[in-house]
């Protein structure tokens, strides 16, 4: 039982950073249309913006600070680069941001270096939550669990609940409509580009020192968003959310569990010789393919259900 909960709770805080990812990813594409793949760049980019911040200033100011230098950038991004290449379709938006992601990577390296930098959890959050049974929880995996949540429920509000988010909605399925009322669609997916990108500097800030800040964590956790996406379904919040829990929650379990079906097969009383056909494939644990579960998943999403668990809309 003790394993069981620690790991489920371990399993939704991961899943939850991968919702704060995710989550600007799912509002660009619904939005425009725009599958970016240098989103996880701007993850980077938030994790090295409060870094370099909270030597200065410390962690608290960098954790308002950095999403909103990256929500910049993202702005200007789309303003001064995206737009340009929108109207030659797709194909040239993904070289754009495929192109983008490299840049960002190699630029963070002339910066910052090619190592691990030392950025720490706040003092003040480095500590357990509570214990369960024998095991503690880290109060910082709460922490992040908060500001996901909090997270969600602001782009809630802000969608249904204000003047901005109406027209937002409104420019997704009826942009001719918004434009003649008035509203300039243009700055309105400049701000939606630069939010996304903002949501994903928010989750680099809180997520680059519970785990590490270096250049190749875009390249660990980029994949990894896209299949959240469209498992989740393209262009769904709800969807998207979902989707991160689960993803979170099976890969978490697959690491801590070391069994095989050799093992199994052991326990069934049925032993299986090394000289067997096919050992090695047999005596792989779940452990050890951990990492290819979310695209095991993947594959299977698109052979069965090729618009995700709630998405509406084709890729």
């Amino acid at each position: 039982m003790e394993f069981t909960l620690i790991t489920l709770l371990n399993g939704v805080s991961y899943g939850l950073l991968l919702f704060m990812l995710s989550s600007g990813l799912t509002l660009i594409f619904s939005m425009m249309g725009v599958l970016n793949f240098a989103h996880a760049s701007f993850y980077m980019l938030g994790a090295y913006f409060a870094y370099g911040i909270s030597i200065k200033l410390g962690f608290w100011p960098a954790l308002f600070l950095a999403p909103l230098l990256v929500g910049f950038l993202g702005a200007m991004v789309e303003r001064y680069g995206l737009r340009s290449v929108h109207k030659y379709g797709h194909i040239p938006e993904l070289l754009f941001t495929f192109g983008l992601s490299y840049v960002i990577v190699e630029l963070v390296q002339l910066i910052w270096g090619r190592s691990t930098v030392p950025y720490p959890i706040p003092a003040e959050l480095d500590g357990p939550l509570f214990t369960l049974y024998t095991t503690t929880f880290p109060m910082y995996r709460g922490f992040m669990m908060f500001v996901a949540l909090l997270m969600l429920i602001a782009i809630y509000l802000l969608l249904t609940r204000t003047r901005i988010g109406l027209v937002i909605q409104a420019a997704l399925t009826h942009p001719d409509t918004v434009e003649a009322l008035g509203h300039n669609v243009p700055r309105v997916f400049m701000l939606v580009f630069g939010g996304g990108c903002a949501l994903a500097g928010l989750a680099g800030v809180v997520g680059g020192n519970a785990f590490v800040t270096e250049p190749g964590m875009a390249g660990t956790l980029g994949s990894i968003i896209f299949v959240v996406v469209v498992v989740g379904g393209m262009g769904s919040l709800a969807g998207a959310f979902i989707a991160s829990i689960l993803i979170g929650v099976l890969q978490t379990f697959a690491v801590a569990l070391d069994y095989s079906l050799v093992s199994v097969f052991a326990k069934l009383g049925t032993q299986i010789s090394a000289s067997a056909p096919g050992y090695s494939m047999l005596s792989l644990t779940i452990a050890q393919i951990a990492p290819i579960m979310p695209y095991l998943l993947l594959v299977l999403i698109l052979i069965f259900r090729p618009k995700g668990l709630l998405g509406t809309r084709e890729g």
